[in-house]
């Protein structure tokens, strides 16, 4: 959507310039997940080098100490950020926190003092799994910390859309990671991986459509104008006609996706990134455009995309 949308506004791009411009902004999502991911490395050495200066201190607070080594020398943490390609993707992206030193103290200071860490705390030997628990808690402290969030977005100002599903992604690939596929030789958890079919066929889909969209922009535009009533095309939020496109780029190219399916994704991203009454305006053009469509045969479902979770129940047939 952010593609096409920078594609429609500027009116320069062509449509390999636009799939050009969507295998980066792909690339800049594997870019904010590994951002996100070193944030717990940094959040460990921070807590080692506060345990380093207590202890240089005349009368040290050893249970101070105790917890931030504990902390520092978490083994999930570790394994994590001594993985080969993880350590091959910071460098490349030249991350580093050390001006944000403060920041991440700030961070700890507030996740040490939680319910969740005082129960780790009071575990003698932890396991693998527990200092994977406790890592993934660290991780949703600093993923909600506002002013991380704003040093990240600094760096691109479209993260700010993506940085919470992101987030969420990353969590839940780290929560896959166990004492046996977590060493040296551990693929770098990505948000988009090539080398994953789902994530490539996933990619696939996604870069057809945005072709398709941008191809047919002229096509769709004068079926819009005619279902408007007393309402001039170029007085409609730029979003909501492009909203419109996509939707009709997923009824003529998307065989195994059911056609209300499609309607309801778009009406509710309207909610998130247009105007208060898109979703009501873009429901209509859609249900008249796509009666449209049925009728000059442009709508063709396979099994799957005839699928109706009201007649059907909960769970659609497999191709």
């Amino acid at each position: 959507m952010q593609t096409v949308y920078a594609g429609v506004t500027t009116q320069t791009a062509t449509e390999q310039e636009l799939l050009d411009m969507f295998d980066y902004n792909v690339s800049r999502l594997n870019d904010l997940g590994m951002l996100q991911m070193s944030t717990l490395g940094q959040l460990a050495f921070v807590a080692e080098r506060i345990g380093e200066t207590e202890m240089q201190k005349f009368n040290p607070n050893d249970t101070e100490v105790e917890l931030l080594r504990k902390w520092a020398q978490n083994t999930f943490v570790e394994r994590l950020c001594e993985g080969f390609e993880y350590k091959q993707l910071v460098n490349r992206m030249n991350i580093d926190w050390s001006n944000n030193f403060d920041v991440f103290r700030k961070i700890l200071n507030l996740f040490k003092t939680s319910r969740q860490f005082l129960d780790y705390l009071a575990l003698k030997n932890p396991s693998f799994e527990d200092d994977r628990n406790i890592a993934l808690c660290a991780f949703k402290y600093l993923m909600n910390d506002t002013t991380l969030r704003d040093i990240i977005f600094e760096r691109d100002l479209l993260w700010e859309d993506d940085f919470d599903q992101v987030a969420q992604y990353v969590f839940m690939m780290m929560k896959e990671l166990d004492e046996d596929n977590t060493n040296e030789a551990t693929p770098c958890p990505l948000v988009y991986d090539k080398r994953n079919e789902k994530d490539s066929n996933d990619f696939n889909f996604a870069r057809e459509l945005v072709a398709t969209t941008y191809a047919n922009i002229d096509n769709v535009e004068p079926m819009i104008r005619k279902h408007l009533q007393n309402w001039e095309l170029e007085r409609v939020a730029v979003m909501d006609i492009l909203l419109i496109n996509m939707a009709v780029a997923e009824f003529t190219t998307c065989p195994s996706i059911p056609e209300r399916v499609t309607v309801d994704e778009y009406i509710e991203l309207s909610k998130e990134f247009s105007t208060e009454k898109s979703k009501l305006f873009i429901n209509g053009i859609l249900d008249k455009l796509l009666i449209e469509l049925r009728v000059a045969g442009k709508v063709v479902k396979n099994e799957r995309g005839m699928y109706d979770p009201a007649v059907d129940g909960d769970t659609p047939p497999t191709e």
